[in-house]
């Protein structure tokens, strides 16, 4: 049986933003979920995943890291060496839910069953512009090219990704931009960005993918929802961090 020490229901998440979260740069994360073998975080804009290879670079896994170590290890013999372990990412510039491993077998459980495990991954973003249907798909290839760090999109197979996602207009601002949840069918690099892209409305904020504002000086894209298999009890899980504070108020700027 799971022993779960910060719960989170289904609609309404237990937040704890304690000083132990707190990194050299300032930023913290917020705990929604944390048992013996995994932990479900809210990440803000801004801070890195993992790091990059600068030294003192402060990341989502270092403040973690921290908080594992000041609590000391307890459960499998890797637990004990006060360690956790990345299962995916999202980008700097997106805010939202992470799942960590607290040990290597839950890691790779979670990964070589990904498609499996994951129930339900939403997004929430403020694009440019408004859409023309209010719902639909966005299917095409997406190819990343490492040295430019950009990733390409074709409409049919060219050797890339298929990737796939489904989008909802949740609501419109005026007619500068709207409010769009992204689910996602398949999870490539950068996936909702160029998607949102494709059709015409580019992610606000997201000049690498062809935005040309930035109301809230950041990227608009916030992983909301997250809904998974448990790797050990097979527990359905689900979180919910709800949509920016940020994002509602682009709706009462001058547009």
């Amino acid at each position: 049986m799971v022993r779960r020490r910060f719960e989170s229901d289904r609609n309404t998440p237990l937040l704890l933003t304690a000083d132990p979260f707190r990194g050299k740069s300032g930023k913290g994360v917020k705990l929604l979920y944390e048992d013996d073998y995994l932990m479900v975080i809210d990440k803000p804009s801004g801070l890195l995943t993992v790091s990059t290879g600068k030294e003192g670079e402060t990341t989502a896994y270092s403040i973690l890291t921290d908080y594992v170590r000041s609590k000391g290890g307890r459960g499998r013999e890797y637990r004990r060496k006060d360690r956790i372990f990345i299962v995916h990412r999202i980008d700097r510039d997106t805010s939202g839910l992470l799942i960590f491993a607290k040990d290597p077998q839950t890691k790779y459980d979670l990964q070589d069953d990904w498609n499996d495990s994951i129930i339900e991954r939403k997004y929430v973003a403020v694009v440019e512009g408004i859409p023309q249907k209010e719902e639909g798909t966005v299917i095409s290839w997406l190819k990343d090219n490492p040295v430019t760090k950009f990733v390409t999109s074709s409409p049919t197979d060219n050797g890339g990704k298929k990737s796939i996602t489904h989008y909802k207009v949740l609501d419109t601002y005026g007619t500068s931009y709207s409010l769009v949840e992204f689910e996602l069918e398949t999870g490539r690099k950068n996936q909702i960005r160029v998607h949102a892209s494709i059709m015409g409305h580019p992610i606000a904020g997201d000049r690498k993918y062809g935005a040309r504002s930035n109301p809230i000086a950041r990227l608009a894209l916030h992983a909301m929802t997250i809904s998974f298999r448990h790797p050990v009890t097979g527990e359905p899980l689900k979180f919910n961090s709800g949509i920016p504070v940020a994002f509602r108020r682009i709706k009462t700027q001058r547009l």
